[in-house]
């Protein structure tokens, strides 16, 4: 059983900051990629960010400049730094890990409970 927990989410003002973390734990034998993934009512989740476990990174571009990605592959934890946060950057933030839980398994994809991010005045 794998588990992914989100914290650090909340009400931020414009311009603000947060920062996203979330911790993978279970019976984990190897983490490919992590990344964010945020929604809207109504929309479809949107990639937000990814990172590979060689530090590889990807963003959408409304985000690029603004947002930052990282991970400790130590902790199988992988966290999302926003600054110059814009009202349009509200929505549930999700976490993603692409897991192998034997070595023989297949990887596939594990995702958080969410954690509603609102920046707002």
């Amino acid at each position: 059983q794998v588990q992914l927990v989100e914290s650090g989410g909340g009400l931020v003002q414009p311009g603000g900051s947060l920062r996203l973390s979330c911790a993978a734990s279970g019976t984990i034998f190897s983490i490919n990629a992590m990344g964010w993934y945020r929604q809207v009512p109504e929309k479809q989740r949107e990639l937000v960010a990814t990172i590979t476990n060689g530090g590889s990174t990807n963003y959408t571009d409304s985000v690029k400049g603004r947002f930052t990605i990282s991970r400790d592959n130590a902790k199988n934890t992988v966290y999302l730094q926003m600054n110059s946060l814009k009202p349009e950057d509200t929505a549930v933030y999700y976490c993603n890990a692409n897991i192998k839980t034997r070595s023989f398994y297949r990887t596939r994809d594990y995702w958080g409970q969410g954690t509603q991010d609102t920046v707002s005045s």
